[in-house]
């Protein structure tokens, strides 16, 4: 919705630039209500025959639940010739928090840390042309994540349940991402990235990405008052990666599909620092893709094998497809995800999941969805553990008017035994676990 400069003077510290432009909106969505779940683990220790089964449960007036709540501001000027710059600025809002942006964990070298400020959920300048595409640089949602959000049938919402993006069953952000930028499934958003994206031709569109954020030192040993050329130290800490998609529209039939490839390589620490297991979770820089509810410090399969430095490369593909049937919408999707160590491609960790789902308008203002889906984690390494896992949900909306309503989610997860190994490879566990989550809310956009 736009507002006036006045509007938009009362309520951001961005109005002085803002009266430099054609148009301003602001917008955003405020989702709060009541969420409630539960977890329970169980864990066999072969060697002890022992089994313990721990169940957690929790509830809170929360939010986020459907949707992130968040406060954005986009922006566009005419240049004149069909040409136009534009921007755009969104940030994370935790309304049941008393922090602006809530109380969570950001990744940093030195560990996690409390966020600070506005959560950036994207912020990026470019320029347009009209009948060629567009162009941008800063914080941005990648190829994956774009193509999922108009063929998931929960719409990207943050409960149990969906196996495509399995956001609230995920891992902390891993290295190279901004924070909260990654789910279990794909990489959401990333800084320092440069994207394109094309006008549409014959009902096709082209999209891509680039990552570039490299920094490279050398270290030379001073002796009295010249340089030993021969003492050499230091290294690259290079964080690259680029990704493609693809759309195609045809009446009533939809398909988008990316493949996106990101990397982070420290050459000062190469495979003989990381020892005989590379899936020891002891180390600094870990990138975890953990099945649901296990904590990172497990290791084998809830660990992709790096433990000292960050030398990954995260490969991550989609594809999904909807067809609008009149009085129902379907949904097909798959996804997939290896990230590798750079030193040696037989350790990796991998995850592939597929989903099925539907999403229909039952009276003119109540809307309902249903998915199901399931997938399976594959290592190479400490014993080469493997685990299966499904998950479903069922969503209504009931709306109020055209920017409110109230709202009522429930989903369940699966994860199947798995092993869990110590540093020496020896199988000291084996674990199983479940979830459900459910929210009652209301959201309100603007």
């Amino acid at each position: 919705m736009k507002k006036s400069l006045f509007a938009v003077a009362a309520v951001t510290a961005f109005a002085g630039a803002a009266q430099a432009q054609s148009s301003v909106t602001v917008y955003g969505i405020l989702d709060v209500g009541f969420i409630g779940g539960n977890t329970t683990v169980t864990t066999s220790a072969p060697t002890k025959g022992a089994q313990v089964t721990t169940k957690t449960t929790g509830n809170q007036f929360g939010n986020s639940a459907e949707q992130t709540s968040r406060l954005g501001f986009k922006g566009n000027e005419d240049l004149g010739g069909g040409t136009s710059a534009f921007f755009t600025a969104e940030f994370q809002l935790s309304p049941t928090d008393t922090n602006l942006s809530g109380n969570l964990a950001g990744s940093t070298t030195a560990g996690s840390t409390s966020v600070g400020g506005l959560l950036n959920r994207q912020t990026f300048v470019g320029l347009k042309k009209n009948g060629i595409g567009q162009a941008a640089i800063g914080t941005q949602y990648t190829p994956v994540f774009n193509a999922g959000a108009v063929t998931d049938p929960g719409q990207y919402n943050n409960m149990m349940g969906g196996v495509i993006y399995a956001f609230s069953s995920g891992p902390a952000a891993n290295a190279f991402d901004s924070t909260t930028g990654n789910t279990v499934a794909f990489t959401t958003r990333l800084d320092n990235s440069l994207t394109f994206q094309s006008e549409k031709f014959a009902g096709f569109g082209v999209s891509g990405m680039y990552v570039l954020n490299n920094k490279n030192a050398t270290q030379y040993q001073v002796t009295g008052t010249g340089i030993n050329s021969g003492s050499t130290a230091g290294g690259n800490t290079n964080t690259n990666g680029w990704g493609l998609g693809v759309d195609y529209a045809l009446n009533k039939f939809y398909v988008a599909g990316a493949y996106q490839s990101f990397t982070q390589f420290t050459t000062a620490i190469n495979a003989s620092a990381t020892g005989a297991q590379p899936f020891n979770a002891a180390g600094a820089g870990l990138v975890t893709l953990a099945p649901t509810n296990v904590a990172s410090s497990a290791t084998g399969v809830a660990t992709i094998p790096v433990t000292q430095g960050q030398n990954v490369r995260d490969n991550q593909g989609y594809i999904g497809a909807t067809y609008d049937f009149g009085i129902l919408k379907a949904y097909a999707q798959y996804v997939t995800r290896q990230a590798t160590a750079t030193y040696n491609n037989s350790y990796f960790v991998k995850r592939t999941a597929e989903q099925l789902g539907v999403r229909s308008y039952i009276t003119p203002t109540i809307e309902a969805w249903a998915s199901a889906g399931l997938g399976r984690y594959t290592a190479l390494g400490v014993n080469q553990p493997t685990a299966n896992f499904n998950g479903w949900q069922l969503g209504s909306n009931y709306y109020l008017s055209k920017r409110t309503n109230l709202y009522a989610i429930y989903g369940a997860t699966t994860t199947s035994n798995y092993a869990v190994t110590n540093t020496s490879g020896t199988v000291t566990a084996t674990n199983s676990n479940s979830g459900q989550n459910y929210a009652i809310g209301v959201r309100h956009t603007f």
